[in-house]
């Protein structure tokens, strides 16, 4: 049986390595407590398609020594406006970078994604620091 498969490994891996703008950060002045931060104007576009994916991000995060600066992170979040990448791996790749940037005690990111074509998507990633 012949593959006709329309998306490749090129498809799945786009965007992964772009570089992106630094986030910065600043110290955290308090113990550890929970920072949520939503942005609903999220949008990145498809690999394969080219047509733009639009969704809700929610970063939920408790700081370690460092706290994100807002204006950097909205900087970074629009980066991906025209950045051809799954769903799947704008959340996965939006907490890693949080995570190098902050090294926090742990974070969530939840993408929650329009309906295309009568589907939509829900993708949440996790990070917990290990204890020592």
């Amino acid at each position: 049986m012949k593959n006709n498969r329309q998306y490749t490994d090129e498809h799945a891996s786009s965007g992964i390595d772009a570089e992106l703008p630094v986030i910065e950060t600043w110290p955290n002045q308090y113990g550890e407590y929970e920072i949520e931060i939503d942005m609903p104007e999220f949008t990145s576009v498809c690999p394969k398609t080219g047509l733009p994916d639009h969704g809700t991000l929610i970063l939920r995060y408790v700081p370690g020594k460092r706290c994100l600066e807002l204006k950097s992170l909205k900087m970074y979040m629009l980066a991906y406006r025209n950045l051809g990448i799954f769903q799947e791996n704008v959340v996965n790749r939006f907490l890693e970078d949080v995570v190098k940037a902050t090294q926090p005690v742990s974070a969530t990111v939840v993408g929650d994604f329009a309906a295309r074509g009568g589907i939509g998507t829900r993708v949440t990633a996790t990070y917990q620091r290990k204890k020592k």
